[in-house]
């Protein structure tokens, strides 16, 4: 079994709901204070990455960089799958 996290690497712009270093567990429903524009971005890896998922584009297999959708805003987000 494998648990996702999601972590903040990097923010470009005034994001209202993230900072950089806030991190949280991506489960099936979105987290509480977690915007659900960014979660639906991460959504679809973290489920894969749960399934045993790798992505070419990375050099760790338990790693994937996703950012939200918001162009003026970009916040990019580090997903880490761990073993539990």
């Amino acid at each position: 079994m494998f648990h996702v996290t999601a972590k903040v690497i990097s923010r470009k712009g005034p994001c209202e709901t993230h900072k950089v270093g806030d991190e949280f567990v991506v489960g099936e429903k979105t987290p509480p204070n977690v915007c659900s524009w960014a979660f639906h971005s991460l959504f679809p890896f973290a489920q894969a990455m749960l399934y045993g998922a790798s992505f070419p584009w990375e050099q760790d297999p338990n790693k994937a960089t996703i950012a939200c959708p918001d162009p003026e805003n970009a916040v990019v987000f580090e997903l880490r799958r761990t073993s539990s």
